[in-house]
């Protein structure tokens, strides 16, 4: 079945605002890739990448409740938006908490604590409530905004880059407190000009019912993001800073190739949500396909315009380039696990997801920490990072679709 023209032009409106942010987003990543140090680098992507996961603490996973009521019940919008900053504030000890001990087992020798702690805040409490907006209009079909709000976001992490480009202290520290600034000013133009227009209510006999899904939900979003982003803490932890900073650096840019896939990913799960159904075999089969061709065309693009330009994204982006041809396939083997993710997450299977995403951050873990350790000292691991990630490919494809393929979707239940 084709999509629809209203299917396409929602589409088209997200992919205009990841396309926005693509080209900002790159620029804002090269600024700072190349003013940092390859090892200040490696540490503001790996305690980013800390706030990242913890962010997924915010509200104990209520942001799932939410978006649903978005998308299918708005009238109930008031009464989850005071849930989840009710429990936004209930959950901000244990994130300190978590926070602290990542930080002594981590960066302790290698990081000032005073600027981790600004990365975190910025992630955590400034930055995670800008998505949250952005996920609840997307979830009301308001697309242009959710778009444009990720557009300000980034546009204003970029200017605080371009600020601190310009500054003679060019140390990590006040990076930190630039990103802070430019993470904080973000959340009041969410909450400014974004919120949708609510009337809040602080309804009890909502989270007896609620709360489970929100946990469950929130338990699975951490364990994706750790096993997300597992790979850069141990790289840092097994082979250094400088080598932490390559492997952020090549990440960020195969991160990049999976801003299509994720509007596509997220209009497939509203059309899941809305329609209890997911399609054939062969519908999956082709957007398996679709989206490997699309992640790894990006990366060969990035690949082609180095050629003849070397120099073309900064002297520490090049100097990491060598890393791009070896991990051709890992952009597509990540944006797919993902994908399998999102299929869960549409059809209610929490619980299994969680089951999934532990099973493969055990297996990254292992598999990381095996060719780190032998082929670190070297910089030989590069080509190897395609198997550990074709293998987390083919452990997630085989679960999530035998799976799909034993329980019809459940009916949603949103109510209070």
């Amino acid at each position: 079945m084709l999509p629809s023209r209203a299917a396409i032009l929602s589409y088209l409106t997200i992919l205009s605002g990841s396309a926005g942010r693509l080209v900002i987003s790159l620029v804002y990543f090269l600024i700072v890739a190349n003013t940092l140090t390859l090892g200040e680098f490696g540490l503001f992507a790996t305690a980013s990448s800390t706030g990242l996961i913890l962010s997924r603490l915010l509200a104990f996973g209520f942001v799932s409740p939410l978006y649903r009521v978005a998308t299918v019940k708005p009238r109930l919008l008031g009464a989850y938006l005071a849930g989840f900053a009710v429990l936004s504030l209930v959950s901000l000890p244990l994130i300190a908490i978590v926070a602290g001990a990542a930080y002594e087992l981590l960066f302790a020798d290698r990081l000032a604590a005073w600027p981790f702690a600004l990365i975190i805040v910025a992630e955590v409490v400034c930055w995670r409530p800008v998505e949250v907006v952005a996920i609840v209009n997307n979830g009301l079909r308001r697309f242009r905004q959710a778009a444009l709000l990720v557009i300000i976001g980034s546009s204003l992490r970029t200017g605080a880059a371009l600020l601190f480009l310009a500054l003679g202290d060019r140390s990590l520290g006040t990076w930190a407190a630039a990103y802070l600034a430019a993470t904080s000013i973000s959340l009041a133009v969410a909450l400014v000009a974004f919120l949708p227009l609510a009337r809040w209510r602080f309804v009890r006999a909502l989270y007896p019912r609620r709360m489970a899904d929100a946990v469950f939900a929130g338990a699975a979003d951490i364990v994706f993001y750790v096993q997300s982003e597992l790979d850069k803490l141990l790289v840092l932890g097994l082979a250094g800073e400088r080598t932490a900073g390559l492997y952020a650096i090549a990440l960020r840019v195969i991160d990049l190739t999976a801003m299509p896939v994720r509007s596509f990913n997220q209009m497939l799960v509203q059309k899941i949500m809305q329609d209890r159904g997911i399609g054939g075999g062969k519908r999956l089969a082709a957007y398996e396909a679709g989206i490997a061709l699309v992640s790894i065309a990006g990366l060969v693009a990035v690949i082609v315009a180095l050629k003849p330009f070397p120099g073309l994204l900064g002297h520490n982006v090049s100097a990491a380039a060598y890393l791009f041809a070896p991990m051709l396939l890992v952009p597509a083997f990540r944006n797919l696990v993902e994908y399998h993710a999102e299929l869960l997450y549409a059809r209610e299977r929490t619980g299994s997801r969680i089951v999934l995403l532990c099973l493969l951050t055990a297996l990254k873990a292992g598999l990381i920490s095996l060719v780190m350790t032998r082929f670190g000292a070297d910089e030989g691991w590069a080509s190897w990072m395609n198997l550990v990630f074709g293998l987390v490919y083919l452990a997630s494809a085989g679960f999530t679709y035998r799976l799909l393929a034993l329980r019809p979707t459940p009916a949603l239940r949103t109510g209070p």
